[in-house]
């Protein structure tokens, strides 16, 4: 038997250790950061950051925060547990081309489903090239999501955003952010809200321009969930134009209701606010509808009513509140 006894005992055992090729662990962190020169082999510390989104999530801790240092491309992500990832001051970006989601929410598969609460702020979200992005952002399943200076474009295969929980009640908040040329043809579109299953949405807009996407600006349609509440829509100091329909709301039996504050509503080539079915509800106020093919057209038994202080003028045919 031969004894190693002081600095080379420990010597000793650091060779052996590297021998072995056993890499350093990290713990979760509440913070971590991703730059532009980063590695996703590092912990996403301040010092030592991450190369993109999806390297750091997953040291980062539920609940934590994502921050970039610096400007630069940062990948796609999906998100399945709360976390904030947040680039204000910096340019933060993700390029979905290809046919891909820019980011997805869901927890679906997690210990708690529809709990998860995510929050994006700072980011660019670009879907372009040779093959389109699918959809800036999916939301599946979760239970709140918040938007905040968001720049979402050219997601032509699909939508800027996709709202469509499948088995909860989500929360949507969409704040000072613009939703521009997405879908193509008579597909997609700047946001669709479409639960599925048993899932309902409440969507919150505030200050959101939603411009020159193909289709549908903003469309909410409960055909296809059995969730009682159904969908409900606030849209404030906000703009809808360029699209072939501005706002279109669709119900069959499940509600659909929509309230308009302050906002202008142009230049869309058919409609500036279409409804169908007999539990849609549009309720308007303090808003201008001009330079559409139809301003206002509610259609089977739905109602588009006035609160007042609305300016319906200068469409080839203004339609009528009712």
């Amino acid at each position: 038997m031969i004894r190693i006894s002081g600095k080379y005992a420990f010597f000793g055992l650091a060779v052996a250790v590297s021998g072995l090729g056993v890499s350093p662990a990290y713990a979760q962190a509440t913070r971590t950061w991703v730059s532009g020169v980063g590695d996703d082999v590092n912990p996403c510390s301040r010092t030592a950051p991450c190369k993109t989104f999806a390297g750091a999530i997953s040291k980062t801790a539920a609940g934590g925060e994502i921050n970039c240092l610096d400007p630069g491309g940062y990948g796609t992500l999906t998100i399945t547990k709360s976390i904030t990832v947040d680039c204000t001051g910096t340019f933060g970006s993700t390029l979905n081309s290809g046919g891909i989601n820019g980011f997805v929410i869901n927890d679906s598969l997690s210990a708690t489903p529809g709990q998860a609460e995510v929050r994006l702020r700072g980011l660019s979200i670009n879907g372009a090239g040779t093959t389109p992005g699918l959809n800036g952002i999916r939301f599946i399943s979760g239970k709140i999501l918040v938007v905040e200076d968001l720049r979402i474009q050219g997601q032509k295969s699909g939508h800027g955003i996709s709202i469509a929980p499948s088995a909860n009640s989500a929360t949507v908040s969409i704040i000072n952010s613009s939703i521009v040329t997405g879908g193509a043809g008579a597909t997609g579109g700047g946001i669709e809200i479409r639960p599925t299953g048993t899932g309902t949405a409440r969507v919150n807009l505030q200050n959101v321009r939603i411009e020159e996407n193909a289709n549908n600006g903003l469309r909410a349609d409960s055909t296809a969930t059995t969730g009682a509440a159904g969908i409900s829509v606030s849209i404030a100091d906000s703009e809808v134009a360029g699209s072939s329909q501005g706002l279109a709301a669709v119900s069959s039996g499940i509600p659909v209701v929509i309230l308009v504050d302050d906002s202008t509503i142009y230049n869309n080539t058919n409609f500036g606010i279409i409804a169908n079915g007999a539990s849609t509800r549009v309720r308007v106020g303090n808003t201008t509808i001009t330079g559409n093919g139809t301003g206002v057209s509610p259609a089977g038994g739905s109602f588009i009513n006035n609160l007042g202080g609305n300016f319906l003028v200068g469409n080839t045919t203004d339609g009528a509140f009712n």
